[in-house]
């Protein structure tokens, strides 16, 4: 019989071992109440300061997010400002054009023409510092060095003279740029 009770401890220490080991792996649906009741003591404050971290994250990513919002939006209106006469501009470089080509036109001869003649110069003149007071400057001058950044090279020739390969040998239509963005690029010849 002694050795009946000793296996039967020997199986109860087994079991209790085992059931110590299911509940610390939280397997054990029977664990006894009173080690429940101890959990959910601590739980509390291990909960509370879990939530109070999530908070705080939660604070710190909302406050980053703001901060990311109010760089991108300075940086928008910078741009803004920076480029506000593009769309104005865009629509004058044709009307500079007309007035370079009607410029190009012999006025000698009659004097009613020689005046129109000279008032398209004034006004062309008046558009031109306009523009320049704005930012736009004018891009692609013959003898540059090519730049395809800003200029759009549309037939080669023969470098002849003072021109050297990839330089701009003519310019058939002028480009020009906002700050340092480019409006319209130059059209020109390049020297081969």
């Amino acid at each position: 019989m002694a050795k009946k009770n000793q296996e039967d401890k020997v199986e109860e220490q087994e079991i209790q071992e085992e059931e110590k080991a299911q509940d610390f792996a939280g397997e054990n649906p029977e664990a006894k109440p009173e080690e429940k009741a101890e959990e959910k003591e601590a739980d509390p404050m291990a909960e509370l300061k879990q939530q109070l971290s999530e908070k705080d994250d939660a604070l710190l990513r909302a406050q980053a997010e703001i901060q990311n919002i109010q760089t991108r939006n300075a940086r928008e209106m910078a741009n803004i400002r920076k480029y506000d006469g593009q769309k104005l501009a865009e629509a004058i470089l044709p009307v500079v054009d007309n007035l370079e080509r009607a410029l190009a036109v012999d006025a000698e001869g009659d004097e009613k023409v020689a005046q129109i003649h000279k008032g398209v110069q004034i006004t062309l003149k008046t558009l031109k510092s306009a523009l320049t007071a704005n930012g736009i400057q004018e891009v692609g001058q013959v003898g540059d060095d090519f730049d395809p950044q800003t200029m759009q090279g549309v037939q080669t020739v023969p470098a002849e003279g003072e021109l050297k390969a990839d330089q701009v040998a003519a310019v058939l239509q002028k480009g020009y740029m906002l700050q340092d963005r480019v409006i319209r690029p130059a059209m020109v010849a390049v020297a081969q």
